[in-house]
């Protein structure tokens, strides 16, 4: 058990560490470059405006106010949709060292269970959560799950500490998949 103890902190240390050395791969290639500070900055100014004009907006509103929303919103969606092509490289440099990191990693920990899952997970996880542990218990966790697991969660309260974590009003009217939907009915 003591071993499965010192294992879980090893996952949750390298866990940390790769999400450090992802966030200084795109510090270099990405945050501290002018096209990339120029782009933030006018998404955080157009979806504070946006944020405005919607709140101000009534719902006999005229066709031209509508019109402008809507121009504004095309034009966030646009520096969005840029700014998302800045991050891009530096998302293949990641991707890349993450994938020699993880052959690395599996070979390390490749048939050891590294902690105890207090649940049963759900039946398509169970491929990732069990992946390459011998026995049939199905709350052993492997390597892999606890350290996607780890990364997940520590990447994001890391690029909030630092301070590189899109704002709330960016993300907000950026929607995207996990993000809330756009309001419906209101200017349509």
């Amino acid at each position: 058990m003591s071993t499965m103890f010192a294992d879980t902190l090893l996952i949750v240390f390298i866990s940390v560490c790769t999400a450090l050395l992802a966030e200084g791969i795109t510090w270099v290639l990405v945050y501290r470059t002018d096209k990339y500070k120029r782009l933030k900055a006018e998404v955080e100014k157009q979806s504070k405006k946006l944020e405005k004009k919607k709140e101000t907006i009534t719902e006999s509103a005229g066709r031209q106010q509508k019109k402008k929303i809507e121009r504004q919103e095309e034009k966030l969606k646009n520096n969005n949709r840029d700014l998302s092509m800045v991050r891009m490289k530096s998302m293949f440099a990641i991707g890349f060292c993450f994938t020699a990191l993880m052959g690395m990693f599996n070979s390390i920990f490749d048939g050891r269970v590294v902690a105890k899952l207090p649940f049963t997970p759900l039946s398509y996880i169970q491929g990732l959560s069990h992946r390459n542990l011998l026995g049939d218990d199905t709350t052993d966790c492997s390597f892999i799950f606890l350290y996607i697991l780890c990364t997940m969660s520590i990447r994001q309260n890391i690029q909030k500490i630092l301070g590189l974590a899109p704002s709330r009003a960016a993300t907000k009217q950026a929607g995207g998949f996990l993000g809330p939907p756009p309001p419906s009915g209101k200017f349509s």
